[in-house]
């Protein structure tokens, strides 16, 4: 399957889509989706619970006609749990710390919450596990020595709504990219992408996965051009539908806040990034304000094909100590 491509619909049912089964049967499973996906019981039962509502009560009498697709019970429960992911974003009242050791997910952090106390190894009474998995082992995961709980659900928090569903289905329910890839409308390889993104936060790969340089600084050249001349259409068009900025305590103090679409981050960014200059954050295209002397705000993009899916606005001095910036 040609990984650039994007699924109109998906090429089988997903694990855990078993249409004969009662759904009393797949609740756990779906619950543990939903938990690692959400992070609160709460959260979990209600998308859990709108999955119930959704459930086919019978099989579809025998009819002439196109075969239906068979009830998808991992990807409903995705859906469900994506949907309360972006709400989450767009209400997010806290301003976001890129070096706080819950939101980076440093691995061995002390003070683990319990539900990374209790993990053990997944078999086939975990709920996690599809069946007949029998422990098998992920690519991405053999540089582990052995069975490593999971990051905690405070440190999923810093993930992006897309990069914590691709993580999190890929990398602890094994489900497959190309499976993923329709639920978040990209294709399986941007899906990997998003999912490697997510380790790289999470601490659990030593590398950002390689970023496409060229395609980065023209998406961020047009950005500041758009933003420059007013043009508030062209700078939305180059903002993925799930883009999301996040700003520190000391960029929401000049005015900077967070958000999460198109629309918001563009009018978010509407009063800043008009009047800032290119630099290099990091060895990656970004923005640096105000247009001359120091920089006292800088914005670091990141770019997934051809879109900017995330704006991370520093402008704590201790932040912005760590960057290598070039102006």
């Amino acid at each position: 399957m040609d990984e650039n491509a994007v699924p109109a619909t998906l090429p089988g049912p997903l694990p855990g889509a078993l249409p004969a089964a009662p759904f009393e049967e797949l609740r756990p499973r779906l619950r543990a989706v939903a938990y690692r996906l959400l992070g609160t019981s709460e959260e979990a039962d209600e998308a859990v619970e709108d999955v119930r509502r959704t459930w086919p009560a019978r099989h579809p009498a025998i009819a002439p006609g196109p075969v239906p697709a068979p009830y998808d019970s991992t990807d409903a429960v995705a859906r469900a749990c994506l949907d309360r992911l972006r709400s989450r974003e767009t209400h997010r009242e806290h301003p976001w710390d890129p070096w706080d050791p819950w939101a980076s997910g440093l691995p061995n952090h002390r003070g683990v919450p319990e539900e990374n106390n209790n993990h053990r190894s997944r078999s086939e009474d975990d709920p996690r596990s599809e069946p007949g998995e029998n422990n098998r082992s992920r690519p991405e995961q053999n540089h582990r020595s052995g069975p490593e709980p999971p990051p905690p659900s405070t440190a999923l928090d810093g993930l992006t709504p897309p990069e914590r569903l691709a993580y999190v289905l890929h990398d602890e329910f094994s489900v497959p990219y190309e499976r993923i890839a329709p639920v978040l409308e990209r294709t399986p390889a941007a899906t990997r992408q998003l999912a490697g993104r997510a380790r790289y936060r999470l601490r659990e790969a030593e590398e950002m996965p390689e970023a496409d340089l060229p395609r980065q600084r023209d998406a961020v050249a047009a950005f500041l051009a758009a933003a420059r001349s007013g043009d508030a259409a062209a700078v939305r068009a180059l903002l993925d539908p799930d883009v999301v900025l996040r700003a520190d305590a000391a960029a929401e103090r000049t005015g900077v806040t967070a958000a999460h679409g198109p629309g918001a981050v563009a009018e978010a960014l509407a009063h800043r990034a008009g009047t800032a200059r290119k630099a290099l954050v990091d060895g990656a295209a970004g923005l640096a304000w105000p247009a001359e002397g120091d920089p006292v705000l800088v914005f670091a993009f990141t770019v997934l094909e051809n879109r900017i899916t995330a704006i991370d606005a520093l402008a704590d001095a201790d932040h912005l100590g760590r960057l290598r910036l070039q102006l």
